[in-house]
């Protein structure tokens, strides 16, 4: 895959698609590559007739790590967020928005429709409160404002994210990561065994980088409230949750649908925090029909012929 250089770092990206047509840049959650944007999704948003660009965020995957924000002491940190404290970090949210701005340079893209998964939705939303004229529309899953107030996962979960594994074998730190996705993922929609393994596998292959991800769960726990943030919000939103999201329960999607102007609220009953295979014709579904509004509000052409008939095959 290319890298960019970007915001003084490089970022490792892949595209689908037309470069000619709007482009929609996808922005992958706390310690997740973007492996994790299903590649079927990527192509369904590419057959209705998109630009996609998935990328791994700073600090995961094959994009830039940094060292330089030292090394991070997750105990003392989740004790003072649940003590609502201030949290310190080596980096914030804001500069991973700026990542995103400077891939997009470096791609010579003006202006993007933007599709941000949970820690990827709250970059999505400083990219679209602060930046207008770069994003075309926005699409918040399983995200929330930071607003401390809101309900929050439950202590087992918090304590079990902010443990390492006991031991630091390949199978052990495989088996901890597939025992997070359980506790984490759909009800309704549960992977099988060998379906969560080979996922888990393939992103330990690529890149397995622990403190990375501390990092980035610092910079989420620095992060102030962004519901003054909410209320600049211009573009078109639309706001897709799971109704059984035990990471960022449910009350977070209504709270962003309250204070976004003309958001569209999609909450999916027995959805949590994962992207299950079952549901992607509706996730693309609801994401293409989504660019497809704002892109017709803009002015913008989009051949629908063409692209209304790849879609239907795709999702077939």
């Amino acid at each position: 895959m290319p890298q960019a250089r970007a915001n003084g770092i490089q970022i490792e990206y892949e595209t689908f698609g037309d470069p000619a047509r709007p482009a929609i840049l996808l922005i992958m959650g706390l310690g997740a590559q973007l492996v994790l944007w299903p590649a079927p999704l990527c192509e369904m948003l590419a057959a209705a007739g998109f630009y996609v660009i998935r990328y791994d965020n700073r600090d995961v995957g094959l994009s830039s790590k940094i060292e330089s924000a030292g090394k991070p002491d997750l105990k003392r940190a989740g004790l003072r967020y649940m003590l609502r404290l201030p949290v310190q970090s080596g980096y914030s949210l804001d500069d991973m928005a700026a990542d995103a701005l400077g891939l997009l340079d470096a791609l010579g893209i003006d202006s993007t429709h933007i599709v941000g998964l949970s820690m990827g939705g709250m970059i999505g939303q400083i990219l679209a409160a602060r930046y207008p004229a770069r994003v075309r529309s926005f699409v918040a899953i399983m995200t929330t404002s930071g607003n401390r107030r809101l309900p929050q996962p439950s202590l087992k979960l918090r304590l079990r994210l902010t443990q390492r594994p006991k031991r630091l074998d390949r199978e052990s730190l495989v088996r901890h990561s597939m025992d997070t996705w359980r506790l984490i993922g759909s009800p309704a929609y549960r992977a099988d065994e060998a379906t969560l393994r080979a996922m888990v596998e393939r992103d330990h292959a690529r890149c397995l980088h622990p403190r990375g991800l501390a990092r980035q769960t610092l910079a989420v726990m620095a992060a102030r409230s962004r519901v003054p943030l909410l209320k600049r919000i211009a573009v078109p939103v639309l706001v897709i949750h799971g109704a059984a999201d035990p990471l960022v329960p449910v009350a977070a999607a209504y709270e962003l649908a309250r204070h976004i102007r003309g958001a569209v609220l999609e909450v999916i009953s027995g959805m949590g925090h994962d992207l299950p295979a079952p549901l992607l014709p509706r996730l693309g579904k609801l994401i293409v029909k989504h660019v497809q509004e704002a892109e017709r509000a803009a002015g913008g052409q989009l051949r629908p012929d063409v692209a209304a008939t790849s879609a239907r095959r795709a999702w077939a």
